[in-house]
């Protein structure tokens, strides 16, 4: 006896032979990352047939939700700190961390005449409000307050300062003219190769820390294909190639 089936089943499981070993992984990223992180996720899908659901934030507060049973199987931190941490609490998986990009701080504004091309305007003190993101718990805004210490002008500008919960928030002050400028990522500005628009001073990265932006496995994404598939993804050729034309450095 022949069987006859529908061709919306045989379709159906045409589509489920391909994608049978298809997955999906959860990822934490840092908020500076994010826009870019979406981007590359649709590459990533295509190119692996996994999916991806992402999570913006800060750092330092995705530190807290992993410590309290988030279900994330990666971390794409902002700095290489609280990667390590987790590590070093048995939180994330041994040997899979490393760094994916560097960071570069920038003093933006979307006004044309604002910044300077030596930042002057610091000293100058010709604005009401300036943003960062929070140095608690976003390394760009621990980046801002180190290179307003070394400069000598941190207490000064003190009271003029609008914090944001992450670097997101605090590009977001700026950009709708909450701050008349602000200490923001480069990735966040930056469009062919240079600031799309405003005026802004690129912070000599010897003025602070490096931002390492460190990427590690969590302990839910130790059997997960998908995850460690993004992990490698990140590691590639056409990743990196991204990465670096999106305004940062890589290791």
């Amino acid at each position: 006896m022949r069987l006859f089936y529908p061709v919306y089943l045989v379709v159906a499981l045409l589509l489920g032979g391909v994608n049978a070993h298809a997955d999906t992984v959860r990822v934490a990223v840092a908020a500076n990352f994010y826009p870019l992180m979406q981007r590359m996720a649709v590459q990533f899908e295509k190119d692996t047939g996994h999916q991806t659901v992402l999570s913006s934030g800060a750092s330092g507060k995705f530190y807290a939700q992993i410590k309290n049973g988030a279900p994330f199987d990666v971390l794409l931190s902002a700095d290489d700190e609280t990667p390590a941490r987790l590590l070093k609490e048995g939180d994330a998986v041994a040997g899979t961390a490393f760094t994916y990009a560097i960071g570069k701080l920038i003093l933006w504004s979307p006004n044309a005449n604002a910044v300077d091309a030596q930042g002057a305007v610091l000293k100058t003190g010709k604005f009401r409000h300036l943003a960062i993101a929070n140095p608690k718990t976003a390394p760009y805004g621990t980046a801002a307050v180190e290179f307003m210490t070394q400069l000598g002008i941190l207490n000064t500008l003190r009271p003029r300062l609008v914090q944001g919960e992450n670097i997101a928030q605090a590009y977001q002050f700026v950009a709708t003219g909450a701050a008349e400028i602000g200490f923001v990522a480069y990735s966040q500005v930056i469009k062919d190769g240079k600031i799309g628009s405003g005026s802004g001073w690129l912070v000599p990265a010897s003025a602070y820390t490096p931002i390492r932006q460190d990427a590690v496995l969590l302990n839910k994404g130790k059997n997960a294909t998908a995850a460690r598939a993004l992990l490698d993804y990140l590691k590639g050729q056409k990743a990196t190639a991204i990465i670096q034309a999106s305004g940062y450095d890589l290791p």
